[in-house]
């Protein structure tokens, strides 16, 4: 047993895991609903990681490496998820939302593309998803507010993949250094325009990591250390405006 096969390696997943099920949960009513659901959201990311690796491995290759992880993820998620669906219902419906976003992370899977910037998009997309099933089960009833909390978990976390790149795979690639400055640089505009005085200022915080962080020389792991202080600056300022 090798745990590397068990946990998965991604580790900015785990800020997409929680941050979009939170936003959700705090904008609601929070309640024992939510453990449950966390419980299968969490499942259902730790089932996917082998799935997918099994995918871009093939299945000779795979087999014998990822066949006990997903037996134990599966036989764990199904128990989970059989009791939420029959709690509510409604969670199976918003669930085939997943599924075309998952066809295109598996595609990339099988041309070991994974690293793609589309293919990190369709992968936030479908982890900002949860913002709106975790606010549904909440009782929440404003779909303005739910579409709005989507919005902001999906640039939130685009602009997290532009700047990470500028940090590892693009850290000397002016150009995308550019795209990621003048991304971050129209969150900060919209969030004058539109949002609260925490968002912006939070806006304005995510601004300059996309700036400054890149030209000192900041490793992947500093870099990912430093994610979770952004993760908990963004959550902070969503409790205070929508809670």
């Amino acid at each position: 047993m090798r745990i590397r096969d068990y946990i998965p390696n991604q580790h900015g997943a785990w800020a997409m895991l929680l941050v979009p099920f939170l936003f959700g949960m705090l904008a609601s009513t929070p309640g024992a609903i939510h453990a449950l659901l966390f419980a299968c959201w969490l499942l259902i990311y730790l089932f996917m990681f082998p799935l997918l690796q099994w995918i871009r491995l093939g299945k000779a290759k795979a087999a014998a490496r990822y066949r006990k992880p997903l037996l134990l993820y599966g036989a764990l998620l199904v128990p989970a998820a059989l009791i939420l669906v029959l709690l509510r219902p409604e969670v199976l419906s918003m669930a085939l939302l997943f599924v075309p976003l998952f066809a295109v992370n598996a595609l990339y899977a099988k041309r070991k593309r994974e690293r793609a910037l589309l293919n990190d998009i369709a992968a936030i997309v479908q982890f900002s998803l949860m913002v709106l099933i975790s606010y549904k089960l909440g009782g929440g009833t404003d779909l303005r507010l739910a579409a709005e909390l989507f919005l902001i978990s999906t640039l939130y976390f685009i602009g997290t993949a532009f700047y990470v790149k500028t940090i590892i795979r693009e850290r000397n690639n002016k150009r995308f250094y550019f795209y990621s400055v003048a991304y971050h640089g129209m969150l900060m505009l919209l969030a004058l325009w539109l949002l609260s005085p925490a968002m912006q200022i939070a806006a304005l915080i995510l601004l300059a990591r996309a700036v400054w962080f890149p030209r000192t020389g900041i490793t992947a792991k500093q870099s990912g250390m430093l994610e979770i202080v952004y993760s908990v600056i963004v959550l902070a300022a969503v409790w205070m405006t929508y809670a």
